[in-house]
């Protein structure tokens, strides 16, 4: 376990307790984005849904805040799951956090009433980082040196190895956090998905009948097999393969488009030479060479552009925010370059 300490209003920017009201309350979240859970079991969703509908067609798992507000006050923990795919600070950070670890990332907040506790001592198949956004929550964790305990308060953020046992029970008051949790790409992943595009090649012929009589009739045969499998994976390419990792990784993470249509608005208004223009939050641009043309490596996609482009969009790479003027192109070359990167999601005018 590892514990840092920050701005205690890190959190609630992110996650506050106003905007978790707001999700519960304001808004038709429907299950399993929510789920409920008390003195360590996790309650039917009957307890605290409804239906309803919507053009005239039905909708099912609707959280009901009456409901869920009664179990609340009774000590039930909520539990917001996936924030990343609705609630756009917490899709900024996973979405950053992502691009520096390089392993996908997805992030709960559990809402615990004073003096509850919501699960009983457990452990999570993949790495956290807990940041406490409201109120207090004091961890009990499980380590070599037996159990220890940890009081986290806003600006405390913890980080938990796969496979830490803990448990957490709030304070005086109602406590929020915030769990990120790190979904590792392991070798074995790696290693096996190579593999499986090494034996795509193998034959799907069926074994011969009798060989249940007699396994040794498969056995020549076999071994030639796996020595030809063998000879294909020697012959793989680490570095080739390393960098087709990263540009998988770099290529596929879910569409960040928040404020396309402001943009696409900007644009139809028109923008200079002098109009600001920032990098989306959690949108990498890696440059990659292929021929006379680049691969932007854009996050959720791959764009390509002649290769006469690539210190101009070197400039856009190393910049967080930039003008059509800085580009080493002509004042024309520069605004289409720019338009057709507002409109990939890449950058965003300034408002």
């Amino acid at each position: 376990m590892h514990v840092h300490r920050t701005d205690a209003g890190l959190g609630a920017s992110v996650l506050s307790l106003a905007d978790v009201d707001h999700l519960l309350t304001e808004t038709a979240i429907r299950t399993p984005a929510v789920r409920v859970a008390h003195d360590g079991s996790v309650l039917a969703e009957s307890r605290f849904t409804r239906g309803g509908s919507l053009a005239g067609k039905p909708l099912t798992g609707l959280v009901d805040p009456v409901k869920l507000m009664r179990l609340h006050d009774e000590g039930a923990t909520i539990v917001l799951q996936g924030l990343q795919r609705y609630w756009t600070p917490v899709a900024d950070l996973v979405a950053e956090l992502e691009l520096e670890l390089g392993h996908p990332c997805q992030a709960n907040a559990y809402l615990t009433p004073p003096g509850a506790q919501g699960f009983a001592v457990h452990t999570d198949s993949h790495d956290v980082f807990v940041m406490q956004t409201h109120g207090t929550k004091l961890w009990e964790i499980h380590g070599d040196g037996g159990p220890g305990e940890l009081l986290l308060e806003p600006g405390v953020v913890a980080y938990l190895p796969t496979g830490t046992p803990h448990a957490a029970r709030a304070q005086e008051a109602v406590s929020l956090h915030l769990t990120i949790g790190i979904n590792q790409v392991t070798w074995r992943h790696l290693v096996s998905r190579l593999i499986d595009e090494v034996i795509a090649d193998v034959a799907d012929d069926h074994l011969p009948a009798g060989y249940l009589d007699d396994p040794d009739r498969l056995s020549g045969e076999l071994a030639e097999r796996l020595a030809a499998v063998a000879d294909d994976v020697r012959r793989l390419d680490a570095p080739v393969a390393a960098r087709a990792q990263a540009e998988r990784f770099l290529s596929g993470r879910p569409p960040r488009m928040a404020g396309a249509l402001l943009d696409r608005e900007a644009l139809a208004r028109g923008i200079s030479a002098g109009t600001t223009l920032r990098r989306r939050t959690g949108h990498p641009c890696e440059v990659v060479p292929d021929g006379d043309t680049l691969r932007l490596l854009l996050g959720d996609r791959v764009l390509r552009v002649p290769g006469r482009l690539r210190e101009a969009v070197g400039v856009v790479e190393s910049s967080r925010s930039l003008t059509p003027a800085d580009l080493p192109l002509d004042p024309d070359s520069a605004l289409v370059l720019c338009r057709r990167l507002v409109r990939e999601g890449l950058l965003e005018v300034v408002r």
